[in-house]
């Protein structure tokens, strides 16, 4: 219930999964100080923030050069998220840019002259259509 809303009140917590206020109040502490629970965060529209283009972008890195790159490719805001994967490819990153000019920037210009980068693939994403992030 948290994961499809974060902003749920204790009380309204408590009902729902029907434990006392304060018997939820201590539960949600040991997720939290676990780390079952590592945050809470606002899910954003992109496109109502600008950013008309959505690309996955898929890297193939020289070895033993991932350490090094990680924190550039975090440096770069149209990066949205980056996974280290194992198989012929290494990484993929969430890029949104506001336009198809701006993702071929960030691309050409930002992604590929990195250190360690040897290949780009890049996937254009039409509709982003469900996020799982929730727990059901």
């Amino acid at each position: 219930m948290l994961a499809q809303d974060g902003r749920i009140s204790m009380t309204a917590l408590a009902e729902q999964v029907h434990i006392s206020r304060a018997h939820c109040h201590a539960r949600l502490q040991r997720l939290q100080d676990t780390g079952v629970i590592t945050g809470f965060t606002v899910n954003v529209d992109p496109l109502k923030l600008g950013f008309g283009a959505s690309a996955h972008v898929i890297l193939k890195l020289r070895q033993h050069n991932w350490r090094a790159l990680r924190q550039q490719l975090l440096d770069i805001p149209e990066v949205w998220h980056v996974i280290l994967t194992g198989g012929p490819m290494d990484v993929i990153l969430l890029v949104r840019a506001k336009d198809t000019a701006d993702l071929r920037r960030v691309v050409f210009d930002e992604i590929q002259p990195l250190s360690g980068v040897v290949d780009t693939q890049t996937f254009m994403i039409f509709d982003d259509l469900v996020s799982r992030s929730a727990l059901h």
